[in-house]
């Protein structure tokens, strides 16, 4: 019995905690005038962690869906890293290229995106879901946006 392909929306959500101890690490390590590890990546202020999660495996990347509140940009890196932040540390070869990047200018309505960095990146999604219940995300916002600014999905179909 054939059943109609369905889509699915994913909201990114931003993961306070594993945030929170990712400014503790860099914080710790300037306490101790210690340096990071070789290839570390320390969370820039304007930098958050977020994560999806992938209800379903077998997805088909369809869409983005970026919307800024105010004129700025909004950086969405994925990482390709298993997340034990207790364990681990983030690690500047764990960020997964290309990034997706949205911004909106003073005068436009509608958010501006690299649209073939944006879609080999949703394939990539894809692919990572197949092997992955949760992904994980640093998203750097610049040029006036902020957290709160910004509501970020993508569109599958299943």
């Amino acid at each position: 019995m054939a059943t109609e392909a369905s889509e699915l929306e994913l909201v990114f959500t931003e993961d306070i905690q594993l945030t929170k101890c990712m400014r503790m690490r860099a914080v710790s390590l300037q306490h101790k005038n210690a340096k990071p590890q070789e290839g570390e990546k320390l969370l820039k202020s304007n930098e958050y962690i977020y994560r999806l999660d992938f209800t379903k495996q077998k997805l088909t990347f369809l869409w983005w869906k970026v919307h800024l509140k105010k004129p700025g940009k909004v950086v969405i890196t994925g990482t390709s890293q298993h997340w034990t932040p207790d364990l681990t540390n983030l690690m500047n070869r764990q960020l997964l290229d290309p990034s997706a990047i949205f911004w909106k200018k003073t005068d436009d309505d509608e958010v501006q995106c690299n649209e073939a960095d944006a879609q080999e990146f949703g394939e990539r999604l894809c692919e990572l879901a197949k092997i992955r219940k949760i992904m994980y995300f640093v998203l750097t916002f610049a040029d006036g946006t902020e957290p709160g600014n910004v509501i970020c999905s993508v569109g599958f179909k299943v």
